[in-house]
């Protein structure tokens, strides 16, 4: 049964669909006509309720609104003219509950029904342009000043017994605040969902700390770390083994490295800088001091190693050269339309040569990270490495 109605409401929601509509404009063709057919249930059970209570000439006008809603659907479901469609559900819910409370005896008698009107603005704003809510907005506040003035004019006591008079404000009062509360909540909702996405989607480029200060204040965002440790880790002969691979299939292969590599990034918790071809770039100490920097980087690049080592992706063995360095460095947030979290300094230059001059499976460190993990990790004496702009310098390999 359950599903037989959920099947009926999902055809119903269809009406008046084109296969060429993109998902926001389904949703809102959906949710209209959903809307329509609940405001047409509610008038025929107002036009009811006014009839059966002495108002017969009152009950006419929920009803015709709920008349001309189904007409208007009806025409909506083979015409698929949704702006037509759009202006008639507005118009009809701006004039109809004014006339009816006219009908009625004013806004005492008609108990407020006037503030279904309010609906019609409100509307506006979800199913039309935003910029045209104002437009609604005005309409309604002349309806009801001018309600006001005709006030005197219309007849002080109708039919309805004081307590039906109540009833109707309760569920007039109910119905339209209800409503204005789900349409606020679900765009706080909306609000809150894509605000949480962008969230995600910063902290995926950015470190958090940077992303909480972006948020903070919107400057240039750059610091100076007088201890950090960087590390480069790149594929050994990388370019012949991408060339046996489709392009499907290459970045399959990386996928499968770098979201390791990634995991233990997490496990770290050193930041991940960038990744440029198969190139993987971390750093630790940056952008929270940390005087453990060398140690933990090291630790990671021996697991990252090992892993490369034992393991086959997408049926080939990977080599990788690792190298790191340790020194002073200026970190900084670059761009404004695609921000970049990057480093800069002599000591990023030297990491990148530990690699670029490395072996495969070896992780190479300078003398500036050899002194602080010497007496945590062992290592081998790589000797002296010629490096431009610095000459010779002393290296060493993690064991």
């Amino acid at each position: 049964m359950k599903s037989r109605l959920e099947n009926l409401i999902t055809r119903i929601s269809q009406l008046g669909a084109s296969p060429n509509d993109n998902e926001e404009i389904k949703f809102f063709k959906s949710l209209l006509v959903l809307c329509s057919i609940l405001f047409m249930l509610a008038g025929t059970a107002w036009g009811i309720l006014y009839y059966i209570w002495g108002e017969k000439k009152s009950s006419l006008i929920p009803l015709i609104y709920t008349v001309f809603s189904l007409f208007s659907l009806i025409y909506f479901a083979y015409s698929r003219h949704f702006v037509f469609f759009r202006f008639s559900q507005l118009l009809n819910i701006l004039l109809l509950p004014v006339a009816l409370m006219i009908s009625l005896g004013g806004f005492v008698n008609g108990s407020a029904v006037i503030l279904w009107s309010l609906i019609c603005p409100l509307g506006a704003m979800v199913f039309n342009k935003q910029s045209n809510a104002p437009r609604w907005f005005f309409a309604f506040l002349v309806l009801v000043v001018g309600s006001g003035i005709i006030q005197p004019w219309l007849r002080v006591q109708n039919n309805l017994t004081a307590g039906q008079i109540n009833f109707f404000f309760i569920i007039n009062l109910g119905g339209v605040g209800g409503l204005i509360f789900l349409m606020v909540y679900y765009f706080v909702q909306k609000k809150n969902y894509f605000q949480d996405q962008s969230e995600a989607l910063l902290l995926n480029i950015l470190p958090k700390p940077i992303v909480e200060k972006l948020k903070e204040e919107q400057k240039t965002i750059v610091e100076h770390f007088e201890g950090a440790s960087i590390m480069f880790a790149d594929i050994v002969n990388f370019t012949p083994i991408s060339s046996t691979y489709t392009p499907a299939g290459l970045l399959e292969l990386l996928n499968a490295v770098f979201l390791k590599f990634d995991a233990l990034v997490e496990k770290y918790e050193v930041e991940k800088i960038k990744t440029i071809g198969d190139c993987y770039m971390v750093a630790s100490g940056v952008p929270i001091p940390r005087k453990d920097h060398a140690l933990v980087l090291t630790r990671m690049a021996i697991e990252m190693r090992d892993y490369v080592r034992d393991h086959e992706f997408s049926g080939t063995r990977l080599q990788f050269r690792f190298g790191i360095n340790s020194g002073p460095v200026i970190a900084g947030v670059i761009g404004k339309k695609k921000f970049s979290y990057d480093l800069w300094g002599e000591a990023v230059n030297i990491a990148s040569r530990m690699e670029s001059h490395g072996q495969a499976n070896t992780i190479q460190i300078t003398q500036a990270t050899y002194d602080l993990i010497k007496e945590e990790i062992p290592c081998m004496d790589g000797g002296m490495l010629i490096v431009k702009g610095k000459g010779e310098m002393k290296v060493w390999k993690v064991a």
